[in-house]
C-alpha cells in the first residue's frame, strides 16, 4: 500500500477508544482522549493526532502516564478559578476536565479559570477548542512543560524553556475563528522531521551551541544541545521571549509546581480561561464584531492573488469537513503502527 486510505471516523473513534481500554484505560479516559487526538488529526495537526496513540499506550504501558479518571485531584475551587494535579494522567483528559471547570465559572459568573500541573502529554491545543465555541464561549488555553528546555533567551545561546504555545477559539456567526501558536519560531516536531527527511529548515530558526544561527537541524540534536529561537527570530525575538514567559508565569507560576522543582518526568502545566460574553457586550454584539473583522480581513488585497487572506484555523476547519464527510486521511505507516498496536494488546486491527 503506497497511497493514503480514508477511514470512516466514527468507526476510527471506536477503534482507537478500544486501544485505550485494552492498555487499562477507564471508559471515560479512553473517550476524551480519543475525541482530542481525532480532533487535533481532522485539523491537520499531524504532529499531534493519531501518531500520539503508540506513544501515549507506550507510557501507560511503562508505568509512567496514568489512565483512570479517578487520579485527578481537584486541590481548590471557588466557582471562578480551580486548581487540578494530574498525577501525570493522559494530558488530554486533564485538560478537557479544566476546561470544563472553567467554562462553568464563565456560564455562572463570566469568567473562568482552572490550572493543571503534572499533565501527561495533553496534544493539541487548538482541538479542545470548538465544544466551547459552539456555545458561544471564548475559550484559552496556555501551556508550558517546567521539565524540558528547548528554546533559548532572545540573546542567549542555551535552551531554557519550551515553546509555550497559546490557543484561543473565538466565536462568530459562522465558523470560529482558532489559534493555535507556539512562542518558538518553529516547533520540535518540524525539526525533528526536517532532520529525519535530510532537509533544512526554510529559515535559520536555530542556535547552535557555539552561539551560530543555524538552519541545519543536526545543529539542534548536539551535545550539548543546541535550541529553538524564540518567536519572532534573531530580529524580533524579545517579543516572542517576553510572551513565553508571560505563559511561564500563568501555567507554571500558577500551578505552583514548575521548573524550581526539578521534575524529572514529562509533566505538563496548563491553563484554562473561559469567558462568557453574554456578560459583558452581549454574545450577539460580540459575534457582531468578530464576524465583521473577519469578513473584513477576507476582503482584504491579498499580494499573491493565487493566495487569498485566511482566517486562523480555516484551513484546518476545511480539512476537518472534509474528512466528515469523505472519511479521514491516514498514511500507510500510521495504519500499520495502529494496527501493530491492535495486534499486540489483542484488539480487532483498522480494516480499510
Amino acid at each position: 500500500m503506497s497511497q493514503t486510505s480514508r477511514i470512516d471516523v466514527q468507526s476510527l473513534t471506536a477503534f482507537v477508544e478500544l486501544l485505550f481500554k485494552a492498555a487499562g484505560a477507564d471508559a471515560e479516559v479512553a473517550r476524551v482522549v480519543t475525541r482530542v487526538l481525532l480532533e487535533g488529526e481532522l485539523l491537520g495537526h499531524r504532529t499531534h493526532g493519531l501518531n500520539l496513540v503508540s506513544r501515549y499506550i507506550g507510557g501507560i504501558q511503562a508505568g509512567q502516564v496514568k489512565a483512570r479518571a479517578g487520579l485527578l485531584e481537584q486541590l481548590a475551587h471557588n466557582g471562578i478559578s480551580s486548581l487540578f494535579d494530574g498525577h501525570y494522567l493522559l494530558g488530554p483528559y486533564c485538560v478537557s476536565r479544566a476546561l470544563d471547570c472553567a467554562a462553568q465559572g464563565a456560564s455562572a459568573q463570566g469568567i473562568g479559570i482552572a490550572v493543571v500541573r503534572r499533565a501527561a502529554h495533553i496534544g493539541c491545543l487548538a482541538a479542545y477548542l470548538q465544544p466551547f465555541t459552539e456555545r458561544g464561549l471564548v475559550a484559552m488555553l496556555y501551556s508550558s512543560d517546567p521539565s524540558v528546555a528547548l528554546v533559548c533567551a532572545h540573546g542567549g545561546i542555551e535552551p531554557v524553556y519550551t515553546p509555550n504555545p497559546i490557543a484561543a477559539g473565538i466565536p462568530t456567526r459562522g465558523e470560529p475563528i482558532l489559534l493555535d501558536v507556539s512562542m518558538s519560531t518553529v516547533t520540535l516536531g518540524l525539526v525533528g522531521q526536517c532532520r529525519d527527511s535530510g532537509q533544512r529548515l526554510a529559515h535559520p530558526v536555530l542556535m547552535s551551541n557555539d552561539g551560530q544561527l543555524s538552519d541545519n537541524p543536526d545543529d539542534f540534536f548536539t551535545t550539548p544541545s543546541g535550541s529553538i529561537l524564540p518567536l519572532g527570530g534573531q530580529a524580533f525575538g524579545h517579543k516572542g521571549f517576553a510572551l513565553a514567559l508571560l505563559v511561564e508565569a500563568l501555567t507554571s507560576g500558577l500551578a505552583g509546581h514548575g521548573r524550581k522543582d526539578a521534575p524529572d518526568q514529562w509533566g505538563a502545566s496548563a491553563t484554562a480561561v473561559v469567558i462568557d460574553p453574554r456578560f459583558f457586550g452581549g454574545l450577539d454584539a460580540f459575534t457582531d464584531e468578530t464576524s465583521f473583522l473577519g469578513q473584513l480581513l477576507l476582503a482584504s488585497r491579498p499580494r499573491d492573488p493565487e493566495r487569498p487572506v485566511r482566517l486562523p484555523g480555516q484551513t484546518g476547519l476545511n480539512l476537518r469537513k472534509q474528512a466528515l464527510s469523505e472519511g479521514l486521511s491516514l498514511s500507510p505507516q500510521l495504519i500499520d503502527d495502529l494496527n501493530q498496536l491492535a495486534g499486540q494488546l489483542q484488539c480487532p486491527t483498522l480494516s480499510h
